[in-house]
């Protein structure tokens, strides 16, 4: 009698949460039909351990709701199975994935707390009971599940021995049982049972027969337990046949639908009502059956303990073996970012050595580069400009004397010497205006006049000698260059002194300057002028002359 309430409910929950959950489950979690299939083959510890996995699963994949419903099956297992704390433990847990405000979880979240409900009621916490069935009442989805909700409460108050609470609510509901005459009956015959206990004077065998009538015509079997079990109670201080003959088809009933509770209750009855030799037999049958029941009960509690244990433990290994796998990676990536980095700073450094080893041997290119041309320039400006003055001397010098020509080859040979060696250019030549006006006027001859203006001492004094010995050099290789390019027939140069600068203007009538004369010839008298800090501007009309005009600082 004591579990027929709790086991409709199961019956309903079970059908109304897997009818709308086993379609759309069936791919994203095989674990949580496969419970469903060993819960329906009465394999329950199976049933419990893949609802276990299953919740796990639905976890993983962030499912709240599926993790709730497998909490609430494993709930239901472990009250038919005596594990009642157990099962409160699994309810309580499942509260946490419900969302009390979605109307669709409503079903979930009243079955749930119908489990508190009768797990409070098993374990005699009435009050905490009455809680549990109130808020299951508050989520009931339909009127079935509000009637089995209110009756369970009232059998609270029952057990409590508030008779007028529990007749109360067995009066408020036994006229909504809308046609059901399963409900009805149950209704019926626990407010007779209630009346009853309240007072034993009361008739209460019409409606105890009414409502067992109605249980056989429907071959309801948990309903006939419980009227033979009402039946047999009333007879027993009255009429011990008839209620050894009630307790006897209890226990028949009780056999047929396999609840070793009520087997026990049953032959309890047959014992009290049976005589001596029959009540013996009875007794050992009791004591076999009391002990088996109780070893089970013991081995189901352990086993589920055993499953959550072991679920946990399982979780916890796997958790221990991420850690340590996410250490072992973590390990992994700084040793391969060391590696990297290592091989980046080798790689870094071999690429600067090559960069430097590439520098430096352009700048000992270029340092070569800069020695040949500092050395041509050397050859073309103090060896090969002199030579060509020397030519230019001797052909336009007649009866020029031998030994002078005999000492200009000589310093020239010093020159070429001095260079080998690599020694600084000299800085005595043209330091007076007679030595310049003698090299200008070497290079007049029969077709060429050479006319030089303004070039006294004065002009000179209180200058560098390097400015001196430069502009020598400048003005001996555009000589040079008129000699061998211009074929001009006049040459003007004109000095100048205007305060602090000194100015030399260049003319000729020639044929002007080329860019070719430029580039071989001219470009060093430009570097030559730089370097004392002048100037020096060419202006050409092709065909027509040169003007030629230099300016450099006195000091």
């Amino acid at each position: 009698m004591k579990y027929l309430c709790l086991t409709l409910l199961i019956a309903i929950t079970f059908f109304s949460c897997r009818k709308g959950t086993e379609k759309q489950n069936k791919e994203d979690n095989p674990y949580y039909n496969m419970a469903f299939d060993y819960r329906e083959k009465g394999m329950s510890d199976s049933a419990y351990l893949y609802f276990t996995k299953a919740k796990d699963l639905f976890l993983e994949k962030k499912d709240s709701l599926g993790a709730g419903k497998c909490l609430v099956n494993m709930s239901m297992i472990g009250i038919d199975k005596g594990d009642y704390f157990g099962a409160q433990e699994m309810s309580l847990s499942a509260l946490q994935y419900f969302d009390e405000q979605k109307k669709e979880q409503f079903a979930y979240i009243s079955s749930n707390y119908n489990n508190l409900g009768n797990s409070s009621k098993s374990i005699s916490d009435f009050e905490r009971a009455i809680k549990f069935y109130n808020l299951s009442i508050k989520f009931s989805v339909d009127s079935i599940s509000t009637l089995v909700n209110h009756n369970n409460k009232a059998v609270v108050y029952k057990e409590m021995k508030d008779y007028p609470s529990a007749i109360k609510i067995y009066d408020s509901i036994i006229h909504k049982t809308g046609g059901n005459q399963i409900e009805y009956a149950r209704i019926l015959n626990n407010r007779a049972y209630t009346k009853w206990l309240q007072n034993p004077a009361y008739h209460v065998i019409p409606e105890y027969l009414k409502a067992l009538h109605i249980r056989e015509l429907n071959k309801n079997l948990w309903g006939q337990n419980a009227s033979y079990t009402h039946l047999a109670e009333f007879y027993g201080n009255k009429n011990l046949d008839s209620a050894l003959f009630y307790a006897n088809r209890r226990y028949q009933v009780a056999t047929v639908i396999r609840s070793p509770d009520d087997q026990l209750s049953a032959l309890t009855d047959l014992i009290k009502f049976s005589p001596a030799t029959q009540a013996k037999i009875y007794f050992i049958k009791h004591h076999h059956l009391n002990d088996s029941l109780q070893t089970a009960r013991w081995n189901n509690k352990n086993q589920f303990a055993l499953i959550r244990y072991e679920t946990e433990k399982h979780k916890a290994d796997a958790l221990k073996a991420q850690r340590e796998n996410d250490q072992k990676r973590s390990r992994l990536q700084i040793v391969y970012f060391i590696v990297f980095a290592l091989i980046m700073s080798l790689l870094s450094v071999y690429l600067w050595f090559r960069k430097r080893n590439r520098l430096l041997q352009q700048e000992k290119e270029l340092e070569v580069k800069n020695t040949e041309l500092r050395y041509v320039k050397k050859i073309h400006d103090r060896v090969a400009n002199k030579v060509y003055h020397l030519m230019s001397e001797v052909e336009n010098t007649p009866g020029i004397n031998r030994n002078l020509i005999v000492d200009k080859l000589e310093a020239l040979y010093d020159i070429s010497r001095d260079i080998s060696y690599d020694s600084p250019e000299p800085t005595t030549e043209g330091r007076t205006a007679a030595e310049i006006s003698a090299m200008l006027q070497s290079y007049s001859s029969a077709s060429t006049e050479v006319l030089i203006v303004g070039n006294e001492e004065e002009i000179w004094e209180g200058i560098p000698e390097i400015s001196k010995t430069e502009l020598f050099l400048v003005m001996q290789e555009l000589m040079t260059n008129m000699k061998k390019h211009s074929r001009a027939q006049r040459v003007v140069i004109k000095f100048q002194r205007n305060d602090n600068c000194i100015t030399v203007l260049y003319a000729d009538n020639g044929v002007g300057l080329n860019n070719a004369a430029k580039r071989n010839g001219l470009q060093n008298t430009e570097n030559r002028i730089n370097h004392i800090r002048g100037t020096i501007t060419f202006e050409s009309i092709l065909e027509e002359g040169l003007e030629i005009n230099i300016s450099f600082p006195a000091n």
